[in-house]
């Protein structure tokens, strides 16, 4: 099944799902034409554990960073050292950070604060953004344009469940968008009508692994290798063949995530 090539732009393989099988996550992936992967750190605190595993194998990066839900949990960390941590050679991405106001983990302002501090990380490093945005569309908007009109901020909306106003904003902005395995759920019809608008050369796609299987694997532990269903599912309702999605969102990672192919 490797006649395609793939690269999961958004996983956790650090979590503890991983923690009994990652040499044969790894295989799966390869045999199903994932290449590469980017593992995603969600808290500063546990940044070793997550370079650890992007230092296990030649074909994953990770990022630095703090997920909106840990916000209020950990320490404050300023935009010197995110991007003394950026720094490292398998470093090529900041957060995932961003705003979640479906679950609220942690109060607004904490998780607008943190948020501020990441974009201007971002723009200090020269490595793009990874945003979560949930049921913020509008706060997440007007601080990704104060960082955007200050110049050198780009980045991707990840795991994009939002509406047509983030995403026709995001990429007026110069963002990418990543689609998950939500976008083959069977009450996604309002994703898949603005995943359609997506230009095909800002598109993405990802596991966001453990979670949001993709169908037909919905139910089962996620793993960089579905991401070929979910790219299989977007060449689908694109009217594109499998290969030329995975030609155009292997070539967008590349342009977005420059760290990793230079590395």
């Amino acid at each position: 099944m490797t006649d395609v090539t793939l690269v999961d732009s958004h996983c956790h393989l650090d979590f503890d799902d991983f923690g009994g099988d990652f040499e044969a996550v790894l295989a799966r992936a390869r045999e199903n034409g994932v290449a590469r992967m980017l593992t995603i750190c969600t808290r500063v605190t546990k940044f070793d554990q997550v370079l650890k595993i992007a230092e296990a194998a030649d074909n994953i990066r990770c990022s630095v960073g703090i997920h909106p839900h840990e916000a209020a949990n950990e320490p404050d960390v300023d935009v010197a050292k995110l991007v003394e941590l950026s720094r490292h050679p398998k470093v090529v991405g900041i957060g995932e950070a961003g705003l979640d106001y479906f679950y609220d983990k942690s109060p607004r302002d904490r998780q607008r604060q943190v948020f501020a501090t990441h974009i201007e990380a971002s723009r200090a490093s020269g490595l793009p953004l990874i945003v979560h945005s949930r049921d913020a569309d509008e706060d997440t908007v007007k601080l990704l344009e104060a960082g955007a009109v200050q110049g050198g901020l780009t980045g991707v909306i990840h795991c994009f469940t939002a509406t047509q106003y983030l995403a026709d904003a995001a990429l007026a902005m110069g963002f990418y968008i990543s689609l998950s395995g939500i976008v083959t759920f069977k009450n996604a019809e309002s994703l898949r009508a603005v995943a359609k608008s997506i230009p095909l050369d800002r598109l993405l796609v990802e596991t966001d692994s453990p979670y949001l299987a993709p169908m037909p694997m919905r139910g089962k532990r996620n793993e960089p290798a579905f991401v070929r269903h979910t790219a299989q599912y977007v060449a689908d309702f694109l009217g594109l063949p499998l290969a030329d999605l995975a030609a155009a969102t292997t070539a967008n990672f590349d342009r977005l995530f420059a760290k990793a192919r230079a590395g």
